[in-house]
């Protein structure tokens, strides 16, 4: 008889079951050396940031309690070193400068950019040309722009006096009279600086939606109630933040007095800062001058401390 076949089942060969990819796997490999990357590049600002502005500061604080001078072993004297700033003449001459300058500064250097933000704002030819002459006067470095303007007040041939001739107008004594000297300086660091601040205020104006404006001019508002009731509330965090930043900008001016008109005349424009200066290299006494930085540092604190609750506050609303 034929054998009949064999029905045993065949035996398939066993299937290896496939693993899935590791998470961690190329793309993770990746994703983590770009953040060792990162906190690469971060720890070297944060060293830079420690050896450039924190370990100062923090020397400085120690110094503003000790008597140091180079060369001799700091010697810790408590708070004389306060006490003989406050009681010098100085000290309340600079102070009053200081603060004169930041309230003229307010008073030209804050309303000038807002009207050229304004003008610019209105423009339909040649903005972009008007908003580099503006923004020229910052590119300028600051001791060549104080140098320049020292030879336009010259009392003699400087271009002011000159100009006012042509006039047949009276001359000034611009930085050399003790009556005109600081709102010369005022000038001068308002045409050097005023140029980031009007483009900022240029870009706050144009995020403003034109359909306020429309519907103010279909009640009947002219130019200077458009400008009251929706340019200004529109943009009013930004004023006040300029307005805040300029306070803590203006109370540390320095160039200006330095190169023009060296603190003179009579102690005219002397400021805290060129005070500190003149304490630090000209007296050599660092412990004087960290006093005094200590000082203008917790007044500027304070309106730091300012600038930041109200950014938060914005941030909230």
């Amino acid at each position: 008889m034929p054998k009949t076949a064999d029905r045993r089942p065949v035996e398939e060969p066993a299937v290896q079951p496939v693993q899935a990819p590791s998470p961690v796997g190329g793309r993770g490999r990746r994703r983590l050396a770009d953040q060792a990357r990162a906190h690469a590049f971060l720890l070297g600002g944060l060293i830079c940031f420690a050896l450039f502005s924190w370990y100062p500061a923090i020397r400085a604080v120690v110094i503003a309690f000790q008597k140091y001078t180079p060369g001799s072993s700091p010697e810790w004297v408590g708070t004389a070193n306060f006490t003989r700033v406050w009681h010098d003449p100085e000290f309340t001459a600079a102070w009053r400068n200081t603060l004169t300058f930041t309230l003229l500064a307010l008073l030209i250097g804050f309303a000038v950019p807002f009207v050229l933000a304004l003008v610019l704002n209105e423009l339909r030819h040649a903005k972009a040309f008007f908003r580099v002459v503006v923004y020229l006067p910052v590119m300028i470095p600051p001791v060549v722009s104080a140098l320049l303007w020292k030879w336009f007040y010259d009392p003699g041939a400087g271009l002011a006096n000159e100009t006012l001739r042509f006039l047949h107008l009276p001359t000034s004594n611009w930085t050399n009279g003790t009556d005109t000297a600081l709102i010369s300086l005022v000038i001068v660091a308002t045409w050097a600086n005023m140029g980031g601040t009007v483009l900022i205020y240029l870009a706050a104006l144009q995020s403003v939606p034109g359909e306020l404006y429309e519907a103010a001019e279909l009640d009947g508002a002219n130019l200077l109630q458009r400008i009251r009731h929706v340019t200004v509330p529109q943009t009013r965090f930004v004023i006040l933040m300029l307005m805040l930043l300029q306070i803590i900008a203006t109370m540390q001016v320095f160039t200006e007095p330095f190169v023009i008109t060296g603190g003179g005349p009579e102690n005219a424009t002397v400021t805290v800062l060129y005070l500190i200066y003149k304490y630090a290299f000209l007296y050599n006494d660092f412990g004087g001058a960290c006093a005094l930085s200590v000082m203008l540092l917790v007044l500027l604190g304070a309106f730091s401390a300012g600038y930041l609750r109200l950014t938060r506050a914005e941030g909230d609303a």
